[in-house]
């Protein structure tokens, strides 16, 4: 027999930044739409933006909300022609289910560039109050909305949930990001800014790509004793080396001075793209993904000039890019040791103290927990 469909669902709610959350019983849709689902949540994992957002560092977003955008759940009910995945894979109840954000279809980077990362209206879980109908988007309640236009995807019965869940945004946002570089030529030279766990998949990703020599520059310690677990051949501390010329210096000194033929920035901080831009060899290409802040360092456009470098961004990731993703953590699981990135879950009573804990490399949420 199958259960009845919940109306409503625990959730963790953001009201005021930087405070705890607040535990409260929040509305589901009465009715689905076609295409949309609604699902019971086995698995979120906490991404850097989510932390950003607690702590006010967008404060164009509207309040209350339900944060969480890496996530991972099992269906328990269906609108109509919501019964396959991107790839046509059936889903029905009980399917496991990961996804990336919904897209409108109808705008210019969905129809014209046909990019979803470009859609002018995407459907991040914390665009959706939590006082207005869906009311749950996000990762951090026990129920969530999967609204239309989402892309899923059902994840191998082989595929742990928490890995699942940080493929759909840590994951994907470094898939596309390499694949926004055009690859890694065998041999190449990549410097990898930022050790969380952006960094830290962009290691390994370098290092299963055939890079010959992989940089990692980040902290603190043990996130880049796991970059060296992961491939990097050095970490550059950025507790030991705080100079950003001095850092700029290294890698020149490690590279024969030629530079390095690719730049992730990963990390965003204000002086990430300035150092980033002076690290790159001749014809080096350089992938903005962080975000820099008001006070960045101004990149220096006579060095990008003058070595005829690429200056590439990169916007997170599609179901696509997912896809890719999910395929990466499965093919290296017998040579990167995903499981030490993250932490012991909590329940959703946990995630206040989860956002304080500046330890963790990545958090992760277990509703069941309480």
């Amino acid at each position: 027999m199958t259960p009845p469909v919940p109306k409503t669902t625990r959730a963790a709610v953001l009201r005021e930044y930087g405070k705890p959350l607040s535990m409260e019983e929040l509305p589901l849709p009465a009715e689905l739409a076609p295409g949309s689902a609604l699902v019971r949540l086995d698995r979120t994992t906490l991404c850097g933006t989510d932390a950003h957002l607690w702590r006010g560092g967008m404060p164009f977003v509207q309040l209350p909300i339900v944060l969480g955008h890496e996530m991972a759940g099992r269906v328990v009910a269906l609108g109509a022609g919501a019964d396959t995945d991107a790839l046509g894979r059936p889903v029905a109840t009980g399917t496991r289910l990961v996804w990336s954000e919904a897209t409108c279809g109808r705008c210019h980077g969905c129809t014209v560039l046909r990019e979803p990362v470009l859609c002018a209206d995407r459907g991040y879980g914390f665009r959706q109050r939590a006082d207005r109908s869906p009311f749950v988007t996000g990762g951090l309640a026990e129920y969530c909305y999967l609204p239309p236009g989402a892309g899923r995807l059902v994840i191998p019965d082989d595929l742990p949930d928490t890995w699942a869940a940080a493929a759909g945004c840590a994951g994907k946002t470094v898939v596309r990001a390499f694949d926004r570089a055009g690859g890694v030529p065998r041999g190449a030279v990549v410097v990898v800014q930022g050790a969380g766990p952006l960094g830290l998949f962009g290691t390994a990703l370098a290092r299963a790509s055939g890079a010959g020599l992989v940089i990692t520059i980040g902290g603190p310690s043990h996130r880049l004793a796991l970059a060296s677990r992961w491939g990097a051949d050095v970490v550059i501390s950025v507790d030991e080396v705080p100079e950003p010329g001095e850092r700029v210096a290294r890698v020149a000194a490690l590279t024969g001075t030629r530079g390095a033929d690719l730049v992730f920035d990963f990390a965003g901080g204000p002086t990430a793209n300035y150092e980033g831009v002076l690290m790159c060899a001749q014809r080096g290409r350089y992938v903005v993904v962080g975000l820099a802040g008001a006070d960045a360092l101004a990149m220096p456009a006579d060095v990008v000039m003058g070595r005829e470098l690429q200056v590439l961004g990169s916007l997170n990731g599609d179901v696509s890019d997912l896809a890719r993703s999910l395929r990466f953590l499965a093919d290296g699981r017998d040579r990167f040791d995903w499981d030490a990135m993250f932490g012991a879950p909590v329940g959703l009573a946990g995630a206040t103290a989860a956002f304080e804990d500046l330890t963790a490399i990545k958090a992760v949420i277990a509703p069941e927990l309480g």
